[in-house]
């Protein structure tokens, strides 16, 4: 029998099963149904796939709950299944219906499954956390929104990808999870800043887990900021290719003479962490550790001086500043004193305190 004749067939088999069927003969009917679709389903055209959404819904409108799960366990895998029935399954109150789909169907985009974490249970939000691949847009839904076993999953989750945004609220969380904490630490893709922030906010036993999942890396990590940044420099692996090829770029800028005030500024508006921070290190003369260390703390005095010693002007200053609000909700943002303060700093005093922060980096490398 030829494709057409089965499904015409099936559709008039269809018609039986609704309208004098036992609820058997339709889960039977639902069966074959998907066997004939699942069989040939890579050639079907728009118009054959809107035929199946018919008969789909058609069917588990009259069907209890398990030959759903059934339905939806057999096509979620499907490259491309009826789009209405995938979303009907998808957005289902009972858990073991909507899983299959929110887990694995390529059916649902980002504004379904936007919609789906925004809406639905936090058993719907586990499910949506371990897709093969989130995007940034869902992440942040998902770490907003979901409880720590949710928050846990995302972060645990190699194809997912996160916003700025997302970051800032998974270090948030971070703060009263060691598990979220872990989870966060370990993405090999985590931005640099974003890393030495959750290393200098996390608990003891974090930094041995991380520390213990980076056997390059020599020895514990310290409470104090430097230290925790000292030990990502102990370690030439640690760093990303990223901020590898950035710090390059500086060096290379500084060496032949082309890095100024102007290259840092763009640097800063642009929101390119990395370059600002070794730009300040090369013209203030001091090791990226400490400029690196001098950027990430929570208030602004590390940038004045690093600033006042390179001879910066107070608008380069202020886009430095704003460069930190953008990435770290723990930034204080400028305000109307800091303009006075940076202006009444004097040279000599940023110098002496640079030197402080030189002799301390190199105490802290004889000790290791």
């Amino acid at each position: 029998m030829s494709k057409p004749a089965v499904a015409a067939s099936l559709l008039d088999e269809l018609q039986l099963s609704l309208a004098h069927g036992t609820v058997a003969r339709r889960v039977e009917t639902l069966r074959r149904v998907t066997d004939l679709f699942l069989n040939n389903v890579i050639h079907y055209s728009d118009g054959q796939l809107a035929m199946f959404d018919d008969v789909f819904e058609c069917l588990v409108a009259h069907l209890e709950s398990s030959a759903k799960v059934l339905l939806a366990e057999r096509l979620a895998p499907a490259v491309s299944a009826p789009p209405r029935i995938v979303r009907t399954l998808a957005f289902d109150d009972l858990i073991e219906v909507a899983a299959p789909m929110l887990s694995q169907s390529r059916q649902l985009d980002d504004q379904a499954l936007i919609e789906n974490a925004s809406t639905k249970s936090q058993r719907h939000l586990l499910a949506i956390s371990i897709r093969k691949s989130l995007s940034g847009a869902v992440t942040e839904v998902l770490v907003e929104r979901g409880n720590d076993e949710v928050v846990r999953s995302t972060a645990s989750n190699a194809g997912a990808e996160f916003s700025e945004k997302g970051y800032t609220t998974l270090l948030s969380r971070a703060e009263h999870d060691d598990a979220i904490a872990t989870c966060v630490g370990l993405r090999p893709s985590i931005p640099r800043h974003h890393y030495l922030q959750l290393i200098a906010r996390a608990s003891s036993s974090v930094r041995q887990k991380l520390e213990a999942a980076n056997p390059t890396s020599p020895e514990m990590v310290s409470n104090a900021v430097a230290e925790v940044t000292r030990r990502a420099r102990s370690a030439p692996g640690s760093l990303s290719q990223q901020t590898s090829s950035a710090h390059g770029l500086v060096r290379s800028l500084y060496e032949d003479g082309r890095l100024d005030e102007t290259e840092v500024s763009a640097f800063a508006e642009a929101g390119k962490f990395d370059e600002t921070n070794a730009a300040l290190a090369c013209l203030a003369n001091v090791p990226i550790v400490v400029a690196e260390t001098m950027m990430i703390e929570s208030r602004n005095e590390g940038i004045f001086i690093l600033a006042k010693v390179a001879g910066f002007s107070w608008a380069t200053v202020k886009a430095i500043i704003r460069l930190r609000e953008g990435l770290s909700d723990g930034a204080l943002p400028v305000n109307d004193t800091d303009k006075d303060i940076y202006e009444r700093l004097r040279l000599s005093t940023a110098q002496q305190v640079l030197r402080f922060h030189r002799m301390q980096q190199a105490t802290s490398r004889m000790t290791a």
